[in-house]
């Protein structure tokens, strides 16, 4: 009977929000709160009272605290995403108790926050929870527009289902997967797709920032804070308001920002260099490595106390060797593209070269493929590509997980077909990727080390199509 109430309820003409709590003085301030939102407000003290509750009526959200008179505030939640997963859930926790709140996320809870309540902070919560099951219920869900996951493999599949679900939550998520895999694509589809869509979408690599000007870069300065500060700068976190913040290559972060970051994630808050007073912050952290957090925690050279924090769901992006099925269609897909930027008809594939493409381990992943197809690309005539335009590396087996290269960091495979031109851009193009690994990817030190000016570096990197 329940259920048909819920199928069968419609929409009231403003949003309800269901709040479960024993306090009367939290019940008052959260309901008042509310209706300035314009938003409906029903209560309860108990679990029970909020089960019967969400079994009979709508609801677009559900605020539930930890502690209730008969039960955990964790039970509601794990209840929640058994019988009414549409509905949103977050949890008011006591100050400090992340634990807690990282359990709640775990089991799907939408966001958290902490007492004392922080109506900013309260406000803007709900306001994203609203959004997304106003998505949820006019089945205007966003979908990502941009360039998509491609492949029909199992492994892809699920993969993409993972990502619509973490959408629907405000929960942290780490990225793991070798270099090359599409890690950032993944985080563009998570935020593209969720309720801060319409946020910025801000895109850190952690190993291209100096060490010395890092904590300037990621959480800003006041005027005269240091030499060389002649005015407010504004930090990476701070830009990602409202939005998504995603820290590529996590691991490189130094130890004495693991510690700034944590706050971050723990407190919402951020301290720009030179300002005496915290910031709040409202934004999603994702991140990303291709190296073993898990290791690096046991080497004590990250935190294990952030590694939780970031990763409270994780998602794994498959190598390609992984899914060597959907080869065919990520290469015909990179050849249409390579085609319209060229202003050309798509070539053809031939058989035998898929063949060759789907027996090579592709230690590069999907950047290394489209650096072959490319390569391809420009050998072939006749609108063909066949197993001879086909150029791949003489590696035999990947690289480890934790220490995959990018495309073309090892030296390629000669032939003595090969024109001296791609024998020369090969080497070229190592020479270039072994630098700015040595230097971790700061193009200045790269440079120098080339014995080459940085605008002559950055030509040969837009020239030879390094990423």
């Amino acid at each position: 009977m329940g259920e048909a109430a819920e199928k069968g309820a419609s929409s009231p003409a403003h949003p309800v929000v269901l709040v479960v709590d024993d306090e009367p003085d939290l019940l008052e301030l959260v309901s008042l709160t509310l209706s300035r939102m314009n938003l409906t407000t029903r209560t309860a003290a108990d679990l029970a009272a909020a089960r019967r509750l969400l079994k009979a009526e709508h609801f677009d959200l559900c605020l539930t605290d930890m502690r209730l008179p008969d039960g955990d505030g964790l039970d509601l939640v794990a209840w929640i995403q058994a019988n009414r997963a549409a509905v949103p859930v977050a949890v008011i926790t006591a100050h400090g108790n992340v634990e807690s709140a990282v359990r709640a996320l775990k089991l799907g809870a939408f966001d958290f926050v902490s007492k004392p309540l922080d109506l900013r902070v309260l406000r803007k919560l709900v306001g994203s929870a609203i959004k997304l099951r106003a998505g949820v219920d006019e089945q205007t869900a966003a979908t990502f527009k941009g360039p998509r996951l491609l492949g029909s493999s199992p492994v892809m599949e699920q993969l993409r289902d993972m990502i619509s679900r973490v959408a629907r939550s405000q929960a942290p998520v780490h990225i793991s997967g070798e270099s090359g895999t599409g890690k950032e694509l993944v985080a563009r589809m998570i935020h593209e797709s969720g309720a801060r869509r319409e946020g910025p979408f801000v895109a850190v690599n952690c190993g291209a920032i100096p060490t010395e000007l890092m904590e300037s870069e990621l959480f800003g300065h006041k005027r005269g804070s240091f030499t060389g500060a002649v005015a407010d700068k504004q930090g990476l976190v701070q830009s990602a308001e409202g939005g998504t913040l995603f820290l590529d290559e996590v691991a490189d972060l130094p130890l004495h920002m693991q510690v700034k970051l944590l706050r971050v994630v723990q407190e919402k808050t951020v301290r720009p260099v030179g300002e005496p007073r915290e910031q709040t912050v409202d934004v999603r952290i994702l991140s990303a490595t291709h190296r073993n957090l898990a290791d690096l925690v046991a080497q004590g050279s990250f935190r294990e106390d952030l590694y939780y924090r970031i990763n409270v769901i994780e998602l794994h992006v498959p190598a390609l060797r992984e899914r060597s099925a959907d080869i065919a269609e990520i290469a015909d897909a990179v050849l249409q593209r390579l085609a319209r930027r060229a202003n050309a008809p798509p070539p053809q594939i031939a058989p035998e070269a898929i063949q060759a493409l789907q027996a090579y381990p592709f230690p590069g992943n999907v950047r290394e493929l489209e650096n072959v197809l490319e390569r391809a690309l420009t050998l072939s005539t006749g609108g063909m590509i066949t197993a001879e335009h086909i150029r791949l590396r003489s590696a035999t087996r990947p690289p480890p997980a934790d220490t995959a290269a990018p495309a073309a960091a090892a030296a390629p495979a000669i032939t003595s077909d090969t024109t001296l031109g791609i024998q020369l851009e090969s080497i070229e193009r190592d020479a270039i990727i072994k630098a700015l690994e040595k230097t971790r990817y700061n193009k200045t030190a790269a440079a120098k080390l080339l014995g080459m000016s940085f605008r002559a570096l950055r030509y040969r990197i837009k020239k030879l199509g390094i990423e």
